[in-house]
Order: C-alpha cells, then sequence, then structure tokens
C-alpha cells in the first residue's frame, strides 16, 4: 500500500473513530436497554457465500427452511474483502487496514475476548478439524485432509492476547468438544463455530472438495448448519433462559473479476473500508464491501420469522453482543452508524 495512502486511512479512522467514541461518551449509554440479556451466544460463520447463492437455493433447503422461520437479515454485508479481515472485524469491530488473507498477521488490540474477560463472561471458540486446543499452527496449503482448518478463519488465533496465552489459547478448541459441553450443559456464554473448508461452502485445491464443486459444497455448508443448530437447539440450555444462535457468511463470492481483486460484489454497510483509485487489491477505488450476505437470528424467547431490512454487517453483529452484556463499544461499533440487530429481539 503507498504509504502516503496508508497514513491518510489511518488518520481518516482514528478520526472516526475519535468521534464516535465522543458521541458514545457524551450520550452516557444510559438509554433504555432495546436488547435482553442474552444467556448464551453461539455464532456459526460461513464462507464466501453472497446471499443470491444463498435465498431460494434448492442445495441449501435446511438454511432456508431456517431463513424462513426465524430472523433474517436482508441488507447484511460482509466488511470487506477477503476473509480474515471479515473475521478480525466480527471480534474487535475493525479490520485494522487489513486487505490481505496472510496467516502471518499479528494483531495488537482490544477485541471480545479482553471485554469478556474483564466481565467474567465465559467463552469458547471451536474449530473444525483443528488437531488439539491450542494449537497454534498454520497446516499446509495443499491437498489433504491437513488443509481442512486454515489459521485465516480462526481469528482468536490471530490476536497476541489469545495466542500469546497458552491459557487463553486453550479456549480455541477442536469442534468435536461442543458435543460434550451441551451434552451436559457446560457451554460457555459466548460460542464461536468454525467449519472447516469443506463444511463452511469455501472449498480447496484436491479431491476432497474441490473450489469448483459448487454443489457439493453447498449441501454439505447446509448439512454442518443442520446438524449445528439442532445440536445447541436439542441440548438441555436452548430452552432455560434467552439465547441465540447467529449465523452468517464472511463474505461474498468469488468470481475472478479482477477489477474488484477477483469479487463478484463490493457493496457494503457502514464503515466499510473505502480505498482510493489505483490500490492495489480494488484498482477503480471506491467502498470495498464484503457484499451482502445472509445473516440468520434464532432466539430461544423470539422464536418467529421476521426480516430486518436495515443495512448493517459484522459490526452490528458485534455491537448487538456488547449492548447486550454491557460490554465496551470496540473499534467502529462505536460508531452510531453502525446500526446493532435489535429488532430480532423485541418484545
Amino acid at each position: 500500500m503507498n504509504l502516503k495512502f496508508g497514513k491518510t486511512l489511518l488518520a481518516a479512522a482514528m478520526l472516526s473513530l475519535a468521534v464516535s467514541a465522543s458521541a458514545d461518551a457524551m450520550h452516557g449509554r444510559d438509554h433504555e436497554r432495546e436488547i435482553p440479556r442474552f444467556d448464551h451466544v453461539f455464532i456459526i460463520m460461513m464462507e464466501n457465500t453472497g446471499a443470491q447463492n444463498v435465498v431460494g437455493n434448492p442445495q441449501m433447503p435446511m438454511i432456508n427452511r431456517l431463513i424462513n422461520t426465524f430472523g433474517y437479515a436482508d441488507n447484511y454485508y460482509g466488511v470487506t474483502h477477503p476473509s480474515l479481515p471479515n473475521y478480525v472485524a466480527a471480534i474487535s469491530g475493525s479490520n485494522w487496514w487489513s486487505q490481505s488473507d496472510d496467516p502471518t498477521q499479528q494483531f495488537n488490540h482490544s477485541n471480545i475476548v479482553d471485554s469478556l474477560n474483564a466481565r467474567h463472561i465465559s467463552w469458547a471458540a471451536y474449530m473444525q478439524s483443528i488437531p488439539y486446543a491450542g494449537f497454534t499452527g498454520q497446516f499446509s496449503a495443499g491437498g489433504a485432509s491437513s488443509a481442512l482448518y486454515v489459521l485465516k478463519h480462526d481469528p482468536f488465533m490471530l490476536f497476541k492476547n489469545v495466542y500469546a496465552n497458552p491459557q487463553e489459547a486453550s479456549h480455541v478448541q477442536p469442534l468435536r468438544n461442543l458435543t460434550q459441553a451441551l451434552r451436559i450443559s457446560d457451554v460457555a456464554k459466548y460460542v464461536w463455530i468454525t467449519p472447516d473448508v469443506c463444511h463452511d461452502m469455501h472449498g480447496m485445491s484436491g479431491s476432497a472438495c474441490p473450489y469448483s464443486n459448487t454443489q457439493l459444497l453447498y449441501s454439505q455448508g447446509d448439512a454442518f448448519v443442520g446438524q449445528m443448530v439442532k445440536a445447541i437447539m436439542q441440548s438441555p440450555i436452548w430452552n432455560n433462559g434467552n439465547n441465540v444462535i447467529f449465523i452468517t457468511w464472511d463474505e461474498g463470492d468469488y468470481d475472478g473479476n479482477t477489477a474488484n481483486g477477483g469479487w463478484a460484489n463490493t457493496q457494503g454497510a457502514p464503515d466499510s473500508p473505502i480505498l482510493q483509485p489505483g490500490a492495489q487489491v480494488f484498482p477503480q477505488g471506491g467502498v470495498y464491501g464484503g457484499a451482502n450476505v445472509p445473516l440468520i437470528a434464532i432466539s430461544s424467547m423470539h422464536p418467529y420469522h421476521m426480516v430486518d431490512h436495515q443495512a448493517t454487517n459484522h459490526y452490528s453483529m458485534l455491537k448487538t453482543i456488547e449492548e447486550s452484556w454491557d460490554l465496551p463499544l470496540l473499534a467502529f461499533t462505536s460508531d452510531d452508524q453502525v446500526s446493532d440487530l435489535a429488532s430480532f429481539f423485541a418484545n
């Protein structure tokens, strides 16, 4: 990135954050709580599939049943492209000027783990195909089952306060551990779930789940979502309190469009990055958003269908959790332009 441009982006973003934080402090956050306190939050993050390829897709019967039964945000967006910055944004409130999937990136910023720990709220992140709890490595990118877990889809292990602290890193666990936790009702309050690349609709090189076989990727992703939702909703904790499952996709589809850095769409919601013309990842410049993706909200206290039409994104999901648990509003979640998802939980 051009150094001068990078400094300009940094200054503009810091000014935006400062103004937002100042406004928030002036209001004192003493407004009447619109979002009830959640007992458990589950986040299932899927991959690289825009809403236009999900809604009504016959290869995703379970996902479409959930869309038509529970809460659905039809104007929800990934923050930007590619994948890694969206994962980082979803737990820290900013992509921190990253537009790269490079898994060697390290982030030393406040994030949801800091906020949860400060309020003594338990958390766990479950990664399908990670070899063991606290694994901090990156598998090779080629061909076989060793590539099913990828670090770029594990935002917790990209933040220094987690990966450099073995006690915190132990909260990042194999997905199989969640099954037992649900069975015995020993479930953290905040739960993040990342499928592996054969079950999140992303795919990989090689024969296991090739990028080109979208029918396989869609059907395996649909089955994964159905199995996880069933396991959560049939667990003893589901009807014992106010619990919610958020299901969303990190960003829209990749189609090789070089004008958009390879992406089919770059629309975004408030606080998506705005890049100058000539930027390497987005030559035409402008809003570099992550495209319209589905968000499904399943609430144990409000189990009915509704559609939210406001422009929202991953910052909105994080903000909703922060407001429910009275946590600090991290980075861009403090911006009044970023709407929460309160409508899904209104009485």
